[in-house]
């Protein structure tokens, strides 16, 4: 990890700073493909599960023998597993759900709102390095909770051609309507546009690959929503004395191990605590799996020793993590001070393992930087607000003369007169 002692403010940009990749390059990849989606449909996804994910496909969409399988291929253990982060994530996102108030802004003048489920919404989950069936709980139980009536998921295929049997099991049990098996920026087009198998979709969830982060971008052009912009994974620790360094440093590999380009900055106080972190990861890094990942991840990671707690917060909110651990003393105000975080995890035994896979919260959290401006997945992801009113006689006179008086100066009489003509019926 790369090391800065007290830096300036004129030094936090590039502290601050996330691996940037050329969009332009990766559009240009991704444009041809999202075209042949878009013109032969089932055929061109076919066609690229042959290109890219190496397997024959002649169903697209997993079949009901398929999902049943799937149910005898996993461990007593695991389904418990999903089934207790699934009652907790319910939990969680149930109690985002709110009952209409109806507000009388005048005698005789309501109004409110009411929320609406997106009709069809389309869920992308990652085969990759790691089958993201805990992104699939984060992604269908609050579209479900919001009343979404179709929820397209795609994923792309094994090497055997089938899908891994813990997302279909997660799927089976969260409401999911139709599973297709495709990866990458083709899948993205086939939600956004529609083919034979593959129903049209209003909005595009999920992460993925710079290619399917691409995709996503340009299907916004044609209207149809995404969750919001997405970038590698990453965490944040803002440590002091009283951190239990072992703890921290399992807590930066874990995001470090998502991939090579995942981000890890750690903040402290003390440039002792940055040493003692750096040897318990030396450690802990040769036990894992995917310690390869990991090490590329940790070669361009940041650790920053601060002057004072004031300037860490500081520096933490320039940061805007995706994930953001304190584990300090008097955590509690410490993130009353935090402004720009996607999830904080408070406290020594807080791990932001436990948010990515069972507390209850979402883990489809805003990464490079979009803390500043975005929210995390929640049920409101997966609902419109329609506002609405309704006025009697008497609420209408009462509001007569505000609103003819207000289009007139604005030179509209037309909805003037949708008033007087009220207003004059007798």
């Amino acid at each position: 990890m790369q090391i800065f002692i007290n830096p300036t403010k004129a030094e936090w940009p590039q502290i601050t700073q996330r691996s940037t990749m050329d969009l332009n390059v990766v559009f240009d990849k991704v444009k041809p493909i999202m075209a042949e989606v878009k013109r032969t449909g089932d055929v061109a996804l076919r066609q690229y599960a042959r290109q890219f994910d190496g397997v024959e496909l002649e169903i697209l969409e997993v079949t009901d023998e398929e999902k049943a399988a799937a149910q005898n291929l996993l461990t007593e253990e695991l389904k418990q597993a999903i089934q207790q982060a699934a009652k907790n994530i319910t939990l969680f996102h149930e109690k985002q759900l709110s009952p209409v108030e109806i507000i009388e802004t005048m005698p005789g003048v309501k109004c409110w709102r009411k929320s609406v489920g997106i009709d069809k919404v389309g869920l992308y989950i990652p085969g990759g390095t790691a089958p993201l069936f805990s992104t699939l709980l984060m992604l269908a139980i609050p579209a479900k909770l919001a009343g979404c009536k179709e929820i397209v998921l795609c994923t792309p295929p094994q090497k055997n051609g089938a899908v891994h049997p813990a997302v279909l099991y997660a799927a089976s049990i969260t409401g999911v309507t139709k599973i297709i098996k495709a990866g990458g920026a083709q899948a993205i087009a086939a939600m956004a546009y529609g083919t034979h198998t593959v129903p049209q979709v209003y909005k595009i969830f999920g992460p993925g690959n710079q290619f399917v982060t691409a995709a996503k971008q340009l299907i916004q052009l044609n209207g149809i929503a995404i969750d919001m912009p997405a970038g590698p994974s990453e965490v944040c620790v803002l440590a002091d004395e009283t951190c239990n360094p072992a703890f921290v440093a399992a807590d930066l590999l874990s995001q470090a191990e998502h991939g090579a380009d995942s981000q890890v900055l750690l903040v402290s106080s003390q440039l002792l605590i940055v040493n003692r972190v750096e040897e318990e990861m030396v450690k802990q890094l040769a036990m894992l799996p995917r310690m390869e990942f990991a090490k590329k991840a940790l070669e361009s990671s940041r650790a920053v020793v601060m002057e004072n707690l004031e300037e860490a917060i500081e520096l933490v909110n320039a940061y805007a993590a995706e994930h953001l651990i304190i584990c300090c003393n008097n955590d509690d105000k410490i993130a009353d001070k935090i402004t720009n975080a996607g999830s904080i995890f408070l406290g020594n035994y807080s791990p932001e393992s436990v948010g990515d896979y069972a507390s209850g919260t979402n883990h489809t959290l805003p990464t490079n930087g979009y803390a500043r401006m975005y929210s995390g997945v929640s049920v409101d992801s997966f609902i419109k607000k329609i506002t609405v009113q309704k006025l009697t006689e008497y609420g209408l006179k009462n509001i007569s003369t505000t609103v003819i008086e207000m289009a007139m100066a604005e030179g509209l009489q037309a909805h003037a007169e949708a008033v007087q003509i009220r207003l004059n019926r007798d």
